[in-house]
C-alpha cells in the first residue's frame, strides 16, 4: 500500500492535471465561437460558387468542356487529399478523418486502383505513414489557423498532379462541422469537379443569357478557384471541429480528475485515520503493559 506521502503527491499530481485540462477546455470553448463564425462564413461562398460552376457546366459538354470538370476519362489513379489538424488532445477527432481515408484507400486499392496521399496536417502524417508511407507524396503543416496561402499551395500541388497526368480523380477526406458534439468526417470528390450541389442551382427565371468570354473560358478561371475555395472552406470547417471536440475532450479529462482526486482523498483519509488507530491502539498497550 502507497504512503501517506505517496497518496498526497498523486494528489497533488491529479489536482495540477485538472487545472490544465480545465485551463485548454476553457482556451477551446473561447477560440471554438470565432472558428465556428468563420466555418459557416465560408460555407454560402464555396456553396455558391459550386452553384455558378453547376450552371455553366450545363452548357458544356465533350471536348470543350475544361479537364479540371470533365476529368481525363479514366478512373484509374486517385489522389486522396487527407486534412487534420496539427495539434491532438482532441478525443477521436483526427483518428475518425484517417479511419475515414484508410477505408478509402482499402476499397480503391480492392477494386485495383492506384493510391497516392497528399496529406494536411501533421496528426494525418504520423497515423498514415505507418502503413501507407510508400503512398505519401507530400506532407504540409496545417498551422495554427487556416489560411488562404496554404490552401493555395495544396490547390497548386494538386493541380500540377492532375496536369502531369499522375492522377486521374482527385478526393478530398476532412471533417465537417455540425455541432459541437457532432463532427462527421466527409469525402469530397474535387477533380473531376462535382456540378451537383445541395444547394439549389442559379435560377435564372427563364433568361438567357450570352457569356463573354464563353463558358468554357469562365469555367477555366472559376475552377482553379473553386479548388482553391473548397480546399480552403474544408480547413475552416477541420478547425472548428478541432475545438469543438478538444473542448468536449477537455471537459471529460477534467471530470475524470475530479472524480479521482475524490477517490484519492477518500482513500488518503481511510489511511491516515487507519494510521492514527494503529498508533493509539500502540500507546494505549504499551501504557496497560507497564
Amino acid at each position: 500500500m502507497a504512503s501517506l506521502k505517496e497518496m498526497r503527491n498523486r494528489i497533488g499530481s491529479v489536482k495540477a492535471t485538472q487545472k490544465i485540462t480545465k485551463a485548454m477546455q476553457m482556451v477551446a470553448a473561447a477560440k471554438l465561437r470565432r472558428a465556428q463564425d468563420a466555418a459557416q462564413s465560408a460555407r454560402p461562398y464555396a456553396e455558391r460558387m459550386a452553384s455558378v460552376i453547376a450552371n455553366l457546366a450545363q452548357g458544356v459538354s465533350g471536348e470543350s468542356a475544361p479537364r479540371l470538370l470533365a476529368g481525363t476519362g479514366r478512373d484509374d489513379r486517385h489522389l486522396i487529399v487527407v486534412a487534420t489538424s496539427d495539434r491532438g488532445l482532441a478525443g477521436g477527432f483526427n483518428t475518425s478523418i484517417v479511419r475515414a481515408a484508410r477505408e478509402r484507400i482499402s476499397t480503391l486499392q480492392a477494386a485495383g486502383k492506384e493510391v497516392k496521399l497528399l496529406v494536411v496536417g501533421k496528426k494525418a502524417r504520423d497515423q498514415l505513414r505507418r502503413l501507407h508511407s510508400e503512398k505519401i507524396v507530400e506532407t504540409i503543416d496545417a498551422g495554427g489557423s487556416p489560411s488562404m496561402d496554404v490552401a493555395q499551395a495544396v490547390a497548386d500541388r494538386v493541380t500540377a498532379m492532375f496536369e502531369a497526368g499522375e492522377v486521374d480523380v482527385v478526393t478530398l477526406v476532412y471533417s465537417r462541422f455540425q455541432s459541437v458534439v457532432s463532427q462527421v468526417p466527409t469525402a469530397r470528390r474535387l477533380i473531376p469537379a462535382e456540378v451537383v450541389v445541395d444547394a439549389p442551382p442559379v435560377d435564372l427565371k427563364g433568361a438567357v443569357y450570352e457569356y463573354e468570354p464563353s463558358e468554357e473560358a469562365i469555367l477555366e478561371t472559376l475552377l482553379p478557384r473553386n479548388l482553391t475555395i473548397q480546399l480552403f472552406s474544408a480547413m475552416l470547417e477541420n478547425q472548428a471541429g478541432f475545438y469543438a471536440a478538444q473542448m468536449t475532450a477537455m471537459d471529460n479529462a477534467t471530470r475524470n480528475a475530479g472524480d479521482m482526486i475524490a477517490s484519492l482523498t477518500l482513500q488518503y483519509n481511510r489511511t491516515r485515520q487507519a494510521q492514527i488507530t494503529k498508533e493509539l491502539i500502540e500507546i494505549i498497550s504499551g501504557a496497560e503493559a507497564i
